[in-house]
This record gives C-alpha cells, sequence and structure tokens, in this order.
C-alpha cells in the first residue's frame, strides 16, 4: 500500500530545496531579496501597476510592499510614476529590466541542470505531475500571479505549450 504522507514529506523536503536553490541563483544574480526578484519579474511582465497590487501578487502587506519598492528604486531598479487618479504606477527601469532577466536566468540554469539529472522519459513524467499539482495549487492560492510570481513566463508557452496556471484559471472563469 502507497504512504502518502511519506509522499508529501518528500514533495515538502524537495520544494524547499527546489525554492532554495532557485531562489539563491535568482536573488545572488539580481543582489535583491526574494520578494524584490518576484517584483521585478512581475513589473517586467506588467509594468505600470500600483504599489497595492504589486504587493498583492508578491504576498506583501501594502507597506510591506511600499518598502521594498522604496528599497528598489534606491537601486535605480524601479520608478514611481504618477497617474491621472490618487496612485502612483511603478515601473521597472533598464537596470530593473536587466536584473530580471538575469536573475530569470540563473533560476533557470540552476533549475535545468537539476531536471537535467533525470532521464527524458522521468522529465516528462515530471512535467505531467508539475502540470497537475499547479493547476491544484492554483485551486488553493487562487491567483495565477502569485503562484507564477518568479517564472519565466515566456518559457512555459513556448512550442505551444500551455501554461498549466493559466489553464486552471481560465476554467476557474468559465466554470
Amino acid at each position: 500500500m502507497h504512504d502518502t504522507r511519506r509522499t508529501a514529506n518528500l514533495l515538502g523536503a524537495t520544494a524547499l530545496a527546489v525554492t532554495d536553490l532557485a531562489l539563491g541563483g535568482a536573488t545572488a544574480a539580481a543582489g535583491v531579496s526574494g520578494s524584490g526578484a518576484a517584483a521585478l519579474v512581475v513589473l517586467c511582465a506588467d509594468p505600470g501597476i500600483s504599489v497595492t497590487e504589486l504587493g498583492r501578487r508578491v504576498g506583501l502587506t501594502q507597506s510591506a510592499a511600499a518598502r521594498m519598492v522604496d528599497a528598489l528604486a534606491a537601486r535605480g531598479l524601479v520608478e514611481r510614476r504618477p497617474t491621472l487618479g490618487k496612485w502612483v504606477a511603478v515601473h521597472p527601469t533598464a537596470a530593473g529590466r536587466a536584473a530580471s532577466a538575469d536573475l530569470l536566468d540563473a533560476r533557470g540554469q540552476r533549475l535545468t541542470t537539476l531536471v537535467a539529472a533525470l532521464s527524458p522519459a522521468d522529465q516528462e513524467a515530471l512535467t505531467s505531475v508539475l502540470e497537475r499539482l499547479l493547476r491544484a495549487l492554483y485551486g488553493e492560492v487562487g491567483s495565477s500571479e502569485l503562484v507564477c510570481r518568479l517564472c519565466d513566463r515566456p518559457c512555459c508557452t513556448e512550442a505551444g505549450a500551455i501554461c498549466p496556471v493559466g489553464q486552471a484559471e481560465r476554467d476557474a472563469a468559465d466554470g
């Protein structure tokens, strides 16, 4: 009989180790915190959002997001721009876009090296399992922006592939 608790424990240990590996390389490449790295990726995908929306997408309160934007702005990675309303739009600078590209490259290289330790058949099986897990995670989290805050979005849809999180979100909207 299969021990689901053991599988869940193995998943937890793997998830934490993979997070450490991916974030360690990404944050070191960009010289920012984990939330700062996520913020740069989010802003490059959707520039001009408010500080509050940015915080929501990276899992921070409005005040914590404001402090993070202050720190990123002090490093020249983002800039605030006034809008017609009361809120201020946050945009990545050229340096912020370069840092985002660097951190996604570092993250991708570390994860690609890890996945390459598996046989092609195991890689295909892992892809299938991860797609199902991501759809389930979307159901738990309810936000594609939060789930995919450090995703290399073009990579996820290359060669006609469909992002499982984006599909789960579309399915929920149609549902």
